[in-house]
């Protein structure tokens, strides 16, 4: 697991776990359930998964959308934020996570970016970051932009997933 140190300019660090996971819903939650984060990374279990760490917001994927509609010039993905929606599920109280499901419309959106357009999305990405959330340190700057990629990657693998679930917990 990646874990990014970036400071807020209040002086914080960032700490929230956050894992996005493609598959079954089911499998998914029990995975999450009884802390089987390895059993998450198994591509026979799970289409996709991919982790942030313990350093990034969750208002970050939204500002993914916005570099990412800045600078191809579409109106797509919308923000992250309204692609998710509350899991309701008993398997969700068996963790500290909290689950929300995406919506698969902001998967599609985002896989559908065109990839050579990925170094500036990642680019605009990392200066809304460091102008409107805190302050990215430059050693940190190229994680974010093979994160961006990662992302990317995990959207499309995730594409035709019955679930994307997002979990994530401070």
């Amino acid at each position: 697991m990646t874990t990014y140190r970036v400071t807020t300019e209040s002086g914080w660090v960032l700490g929230v776990l956050m894992d996005l996971i493609a598959g079954d819903a089911r499998e998914i939650l029990l995975a999450i359930g009884v802390d089987d984060w390895a059993g998450l990374r198994d591509r026979r279990r799970f289409v996709a998964y991919i982790s942030f760490g313990g350093g990034m917001d969750p208002v970050w994927l939204d500002l993914f959308a916005r570099a990412a509609r800045e600078t191809t010039g579409r109106n797509w993905p919308e923000p992250f934020r309204e692609a998710t929606r509350a899991l309701q599920s008993h398997l969700v109280a068996l963790s500290d996570r909290t689950v929300e499901r995406i919506d698969p419309h902001w998967i599609d959106d985002v896989a559908r970016l065109p990839e050579g357009r990925l170094d500036h999305i990642a680019a605009r990405w990392i200066d809304l970051i460091d102008c409107e959330e805190c302050k990215v340190d430059p050693e940190e700057k190229p994680m974010l932009r093979e994160l961006a990629g990662d992302l990317l990657s995990f959207c499309r693998r995730a594409q035709d997933a019955e679930d994307v679930l997002f979990a994530w917990t401070i």
